[in-house]
């Protein structure tokens, strides 16, 4: 248990001390499907420094007999894996706006969850692009309410 524990630590500092720089801003698309329907979302990630950012997404969602509208924002702390390659986690929250349309009941919902992910920096190749897959657990705590939801999605973004 003791070679574990120093293992976990390790890595842990070798991870904070190899932090990715997160330079540039990026504007694009995050396809996603999961627990809470499918999505097509306006994604935008800007810069807080060098090492962290916040990600806003803003898109349209579609489950079975619901459908709607929301805006998530997520704050990212990221980690360089090798050149271009890194990865990401953050906390976040969302806002939406939901319709079910079998009883046309409209209601608004507060989430709150977090994202992990990876993403690779085609810059390193002469293209100012990103593509990122990545995880999105969401709990929903106000309005008419699914419980606990989730989203995989696949990221495409320009960077400037």
């Amino acid at each position: 248990m003791k070679k574990l524990g120093f293992l976990v630590g390790v890595v842990l500092c070798v991870s904070l001390s190899t932090r990715a720089q997160i330079d540039a801003n990026a504007i694009g698309l995050r396809f996603s499907g999961g627990g809470f329907g499918s999505s097509a979302e306006i994604s935008y990630q800007h810069s807080l420094g060098g090492k962290n950012r916040f990600e806003i997404d803003l898109g349209g969602y579609s489950r079975a007999n619901h459908g709607g509208f929301g805006i998530v924002g997520i704050y990212h702390w990221g980690w360089h894996i090798v050149e271009g390659l890194n990865w990401y986690v953050g906390p976040g929250a969302g806002l939406g706006f939901f319709n079910n349309r079998v009883v046309n009941d409209s209601y608004l919902t507060l989430s709150v969850g977090g994202q992990i992910g990876l993403e690779y920096d085609f810059r390193t190749l002469g293209a100012p692009l990103q593509a990122s897959l990545d995880f999105r657990p969401m709990w929903t705590v106000f309005g008419n309410t699914w419980g606990h939801g989730w989203s995989s999605g696949l990221g495409i973004r320009y960077l400037f």
